[in-house]
C-alpha cells in the first residue's frame, strides 16, 4: 500500500519503520528538518519536510495515489485538519487521527466523525489505549500483559518464568499431557532479548517471558500453572491525574469492584478538576515524590502503585519510593524512553509501560487488509499476534496443518469456531468463518493475507 504518514515524532518513526518494513510504500511529512532527516538515514521511506495541512505537500507526498494516511502531529486540529484535507482534495480511502484532547473524545460529539463533517474512519487515544492496557494488567496481575482477542474469548498472556514456576525445564509436549483439560498453548519466548518459536521438545527456561494463547475463562488457572498466584489489588494508587491515571480511575470506579483507588496529582487545579469528575476516588493534592504525601495516602496499605505522570523521571524515583515504603507492593511505571528498561531489575520496579507500543499497536491493526484485525506486536514489530477470519476463498478451508503448507515462521494459537475456543492439533482442519488467532513474523505478512485471501481496503 501507499500511505503518507503525517508527524515523525516517535510514534510517526516507529509505524513508519514497521510499515516499511512489511513492504508499504511509506513517504512522511513533518515540519523539523532534523526529524525528517534521522527518517531518511535510518529509514527507507521518503521523508519530506512541510506542513501536513497544506495540500501542496500532500501533493508533494503523493496524496492522490496514497490508499491511507496516518496523522500523528503533535496537535489535535491539526490531525484533524489531515484528514479533512485528504478527504475533500485528494479522496483518500482511509484516514487514521491520533487524538488527545479529552474535548473531542466525548460520545456527545460523535456526530462530528462524518464524511460530511470531519472524514475520520478512526481515531486513536494514546492515553484512553493505555489506560485500557493498564487496567488488564490491574486485572490479571501474575502477568505481564494479557490482550483480549476474538470478542474476549481468547487472550494471550504475557508471562514472566521465574524460579518458582513448576513447569521450568519441562517440555511442552508434557505440559499437553499433564493438563488435558487446560485450553492454553505456548507459542514462544523472549530469550536473551530474541524471539524463540517453541515446539513440543522444547522447554521453558528462567528469565523466559513466555507467550500462551489461552480461553479467556483460564486466565486464572494458566497462571497458576505457571507459577503466579497473585491476586488481583483492591488497594491502587495512582502517581499523575492526567488522562492516563484519570481514565484509568474512571474505569476501575466502574469495572473492579470493591476497588479503593487514590490520586496524587500535582497541580491543584487539575486535582479539583478529577475530584469532581470521579464518584469514589480518592485525590489528594500533592507531589508523588513527597514522602509525607505518600503517607498521608497510607502508602504502606497500597498493593499496586502506578507511576503515570508525564515525566519519566519522576515515575521511576516514585516508583523507587513507593518499594522503599512498602516492599511487598507491585510497581508500575510508565517510561517513553527506551534506555530505562536497562534499570527494570536493579530498582524493582515490576513492570515498565512504553506508551508508544501501545498507540503503535492499536494504529496497526487498522492498517491490515479486510478480514486480519487485532495485532499486538514484539520486539519492536519483528512479531505480531493477529486475529484473522477464514475467507470462503480461503486456500486453508478443509486443510489440516500439513495440508496447509504454514511457513515456520507463522504459528497458530487458537481458533474461535462459534461460541468453542479451540486448541488446534495436527489433525485440526480450517473452516470457513473461523476466527484464527497467530503469531507471524513481519516479514510474512503478505503471506498471511494470500492464506486467508483477505479483501482490500
Amino acid at each position: 500500500m501507499n500511505i503518507i504518514i503525517c508527524g515523525a515524532g516517535r510514534v510517526g518513526f516507529s509505524i513508519s519503520k514497521q510499515l516499511s518494513a512489511q513492504g508499504h510504500s511509506i513517504t512522511v511529512i513533518d515540519q523539523s528538518s532534523e526529524f525528517i532527516q534521522n527518517i531518511n538515514k535510518s529509514q527507507d521511506v521518503k521523508g519530506i519536510v512541510g506542513t501536513a495541512t497544506f495540500p501542496s505537500v500532500l501533493e508533494k507526498a503523493n496524496a492522490a495515489e496514497a490508499d491511507m494516511i496516518i496523522a500523528v502531529t503533535k496537535n489535535d486540529e491539526t490531525n484533524m485538519i489531515v484528514c479533512q484535507v485528504a478527504h475533500s482534495i485528494f479522496n483518500i480511502s482511509k484516514k487514521i487521527a491520533r487524538i488527545r484532547s479529552q474535548e473531542f473524545l466525548g460520545s456527545k460529539w460523535s456526530k462530528l466523525y462524518s464524511k460530511s463533517n470531519l472524514p475520520i474512519d478512526v481515531i486513536i487515544s494514546p492515553e484512553l489505549e493505555v489506560a485500557k492496557s493498564l487496567q488488564r494488567k490491574l486485572e490479571a496481575p501474575g502477568a505481564l500483559d494479557n490482550v483480549p482477542f476474538a470478542e474476549n474469548k481468547i487472550t494471550v498472556l504475557e508471562i514472566a518464568i521465574e524460579k518458582k514456576c513448576p513447569v521450568i525445564n519441562t517440555p511442552l509436549e508434557k505440559l499437553t499431557t499433564s493438563y488435558p483439560n487446560l485450553n492454553a498453548n505456548v507459542l514462544g519466548v523472549i530469550r536473551n532479548n530474541q524471539f524463540v518459536i517453541l515446539k513440543k521438545k522444547d522447554e521453558l527456561k528462567v528469565d523466559d517471558k513466555a507467550y500462551v494463547v489461552i480461553s479467556t475463562s483460564q486466565i486464572d488457572k494458566t497462571l497458576s500453572i505457571f507459577g503466579h498466584e497473585e491476586k488481583i489489588s483492591k488497594n491502587i494508587l495512582i502517581i499523575g491525574g492526567g488522562n492516563i491515571g484519570f481514565n484509568l480511575a474512571k474505569n476501575l470506579e466502574t469495572d473492579l469492584e470493591g476497588a479503593r483507588v487514590k490520586i496524587i496529582e500535582k497541580s491543584k487545579e487539575r486535582a479539583e478538576h478529577i475530584a469532581n469528575e470521579l464518584n469514589n476516588t480518592i485525590v489528594i493534592n500533592g507531589n508523588g515524590l513527597d514522602e509525607e504525601v505518600l503517607k498521608e495516602a497510607n502508602i504502606e496499605e497500597i498493593e499496586t502503585v502506578l507511576c503515570l505522570t508525564n515525566d519519566d523521571e519522576d515515575n521511576i524515583m516514585a516508583s523507587v519510593l513507593a518499594e522503599k515504603n512498602n516492599s511487598n507492593k507491585r510497581t508500575i511505571a510508565i517510561v517513553n524512553k527506551q534506555n530505562y528498561s536497562l534499570l527494570q531489575s536493579s530498582l524493582k520496579i515490576d513492570d515498565l509501560v512504553d506508551p508508544r507500543m501501545t498507540t503503535v499497536s492499536t494504529i496497526l491493526k487498522h492498517v491490515h487488509k479486510g478480514t486480519i484485525e487485532t495485532v499486538y506486536s514484539l520486539l519492536d514489530g519483528e512479531y505480531e499476534f493477529i486475529e484473522a477470519e477464514v475467507n470462503e476463498n480461503s486456500e486453508l478451508i478443509d486443510k489440516n496443518f500439513k495440508e496447509s503448507n504454514l511457513p515456520e515462521h507463522i504459528r497458530i494459537g487458537a481458533i474461535l469456531r462459534k461460541d468453542k475456543v479451540i486448541i488446534p492439533d495436527s489433525k485440526f482442519k480450517f473452516e470457513k468463518k473461523d476466527l484464527v488467532i497467530f503469531l507471524t513474523k513481519r516479514d510474512y505478512l503478505d503471506k498471511v493475507e494470500n492464506l486467508f485471501k483477505v479483501s482490500s481496503l
